[in-house]
């Protein structure tokens, strides 16, 4: 079955026809074009595909298209602005918290998320915010401080 759905992606208003089966993820990706939710697990498992819905954190591999009908997404694609890195994309490039890659859009997305609710979050805080992002070369330390350093700074998720 065919729907015909509206979401503002990063800013922009998409109308689409969707089948009902297809996830978020899936029209992220192969009708918009946007490659930063990455298909990990496909399973809700590795938070590799996290964004932010109405500015909540969600698997969009979990999340079917019909159901994002009428939400606000944000992608990694949507931090920067005027050409200029988010904070936290600056502090996970300073404090080498990204490695392969792969999970980074994810875990920016948590990490937005965190920060628009809590400005100043202990390493509990951030460590509970991250446990659906999984990461296998970091070992969540370097992230785990590229968070505090910007919550330090009091950019509080914000882009400059």
């Amino acid at each position: 079955m065919l729907h015909e759905i509206s979401l503002t992606v990063n800013g922009d208003l998409h109308t689409l026809v969707v089948r009902s089966h297809h996830t978020l993820l899936q029209v992220l990706r192969e009708q918009l074009g946007i490659t930063s939710p990455k298909r990990g697990c496909e399973n809700g498992e590795c938070g590799a595909c996290t964004v932010l819905m109405d500015g909540l954190p969600v698997n969009s591999c979990l999340v079917l298209a019909p159901e994002a009908d009428g939400t606000t997404i944000e992608t990694a694609e949507g931090l920067s602005a005027g050409g200029e890195l988010h904070p936290l994309q600056e502090a996970f490039i300073q404090h080498n918290a990204v490695q392969c890659g792969f999970c980074t859009p994810g875990m920016l997305m948590s990490s937005k998320a965190l920060l628009d609710r809590l400005p100043h979050p202990t390493e509990d805080e951030i460590r509970d915010a991250l446990v659906g992002n999984l990461c296998r070369c970091t070992g969540y330390l370097r992230i785990v401080e590229a968070i505090q350093d910007v919550a330090a700074r009091g950019e509080e998720g914000k882009p400059k």
